[in-house]
């Protein structure tokens, strides 16, 4: 299995940037995808973009296109959420996720998530 560390949460002001970072560690080598999730309070679960650890191919949610970019450095093992324009709707617990070349749609690796607070 793979181990994955969130770090980078915060307050910001909307209109603000913060960047996340997600350290993978364990089987890294069976990674298929990375994807940042995030849970606001009374809300479901939403995968808010992915990224093909191969291939790199990137998915974002419609809410998130143009203000967030996912990136990976496969030297680190390291997988990046940079969030600009922050709006309070994007408060959450952000967390990251893996799924492996096994189950390639299925997240089974899961972060501790990070706390990502957007005031007015």
């Amino acid at each position: 299995q793979v181990q994955l560390v969130e770090s980078g949460g915060g307050l910001v002001q909307a209109g603000g940037s913060l960047r996340l970072s997600c350290a993978a560690s364990g089987r890294t080598f069976s990674m298929y995808a990375l994807g940042w999730f995030r849970q606001a309070p009374g809300k479901e679960r939403e995968l808010v973009a992915s990224i093909n650890w191969i291939g790199g191919a990137t998915y974002y949610i419609d809410s998130v296109k143009g203000r967030f970019t996912v990136s990976r450095d496969a030297a680190k093992n390291t997988v990046y959420l940079q969030m600009n324009s922050l709006e309070p709707e994007d408060t959450a617990v952000y967390y990251c996720a893996a799924s492996d070349i096994y189950h390639t749609s299925q997240y089974d690796s899961w972060g501790q998530g990070t706390q990502v607070t957007v005031s007015s």
